[in-house]
């Protein structure tokens, strides 16, 4: 075989030498530490809620370190899958371990499996098998359903695509309780609410990476003007969504769908409010005039908004 047809003895020894030379730094970049964590809160404080403040403390922690497990080894996974795209999306995605080669594709999903196979573990044995199974079920959804079938096919591909990311409050509720409820129910809607609007300023700012790599994202697709207007509806639809449990202070405090929120509702509601205003003025600022600082200012809040709500259900609870 020619030196024209093949990589050159040069080539590939320093293609080896750069997968020999992944370090720990590259193997956690593959877990996503950043929307790790966040999934984390979210479903540590559904699980604080659903024991009403009282979880017992071997199964939070399986729940937490089962958790960043699933959702590690689900990250992994969408590395192997996007690292094509990857190398198109400019240097915030293009330096990634496995899109710039450090790491083996083979090699990631692997390291993907074996993680979600020792959350699974974990989770079954420590909290339960529901846990366990929705923990499992969220990492599959966002590698098969959002990453492998709708990213690359449709603009709605958060919309559908942002269920994966709602499931780990289930999770949380399930490790409590052994089952599911209105509750859990109830914090599902909302991180899959959230989720059009928090990727989408963030899709406004990277548009033109997205349209490099031919990701047929909703700015990519519809315009600026189009996505600022749907942010809107979903950061509206959210806002109903967040304040359903003034329901339970209106027929005074029978129905609690969220642990805590009739019984106390300036530990929840108060809060509650608070956010979904500033959610919903930043989104209307973003539709009167789409630019980049405004989607930026969005998208950072939107990361606040859920935090900062995720811990109110838990405060809720525990007061």
């Amino acid at each position: 075989m020619s030196a024209a047809r093949a990589p050159s003895r040069s080539a590939l020894a320093d293609r080896a030498l750069r997968v020999r030379g992944a370090t720990l730094g590259d193997y956690l970049a593959l877990t996503k530490p950043r929307i790790m964590s966040l999934l984390l809160l979210t479903a540590v404080c559904a699980m604080i809620a659903a024991a009403r403040g009282r979880p017992e403390t071997l199964a939070l922690a399986a729940l937490i370190v089962g958790g960043a497990l699933a959702c590690g080894g689900a990250s992994a996974l969408n590395h192997v899958l996007d690292r094509d795209i990857d190398r198109l999306m400019g240097p915030r995605t293009c330096s990634r371990p496995v899109a710039a080669g450090r790491i083996a594709p083979a090699r990631a999903a692997a390291f993907g499996a074996a993680l979600s196979a020792c959350s699974f573990v974990l989770m079954a044995t420590l909290d339960n098998l529901l846990a366990a199974l929705l923990a499992l079920a969220g990492g599959a959804f966002y590698v098969l359903v959002y990453t492998r079938l709708l990213k690359r096919s449709t603009p709605q591909n958060i919309v559908i695509g942002g269920a994966a990311g709602a499931i780990p409050p289930l999770s949380g509720w399930a490790a409590a309780r052994g089952s599911l409820g209105l509750g859990a129910l109830l914090l599902f809607l909302i991180v899959f609410a959230w989720t059009p609007p928090h990727f989408w300023a963030l899709a406004l700012l990277i548009a033109p990476a997205y349209e490099a790599a031919r990701v047929p994202m909703l700015p990519v697709v519809r315009g600026a003007a189009h996505t600022a207007r749907q942010i809107v509806l979903y950061a509206l639809a959210l806002s109903l969504i967040t304040l359903l449990p003034a329901l339970g202070v209106a027929v005074g405090g029978h129905i609690d769908i969220i642990p805590g929120a009739a019984g106390a509702p300036w530990s929840y509601l108060v809060p509650a409010g608070a956010l979904d205003a500033c959610l919903v003025a930043l989104a209307l600022r973003l539709w009167r005039r789409p630019n980049p600082r405004r989607a930026g200012q969005l998208f950072h809040f939107s990361l606040l908004y859920l935090t900062l709500l995720f811990v109110a259900v838990a405060v809720a609870a525990v007061v």
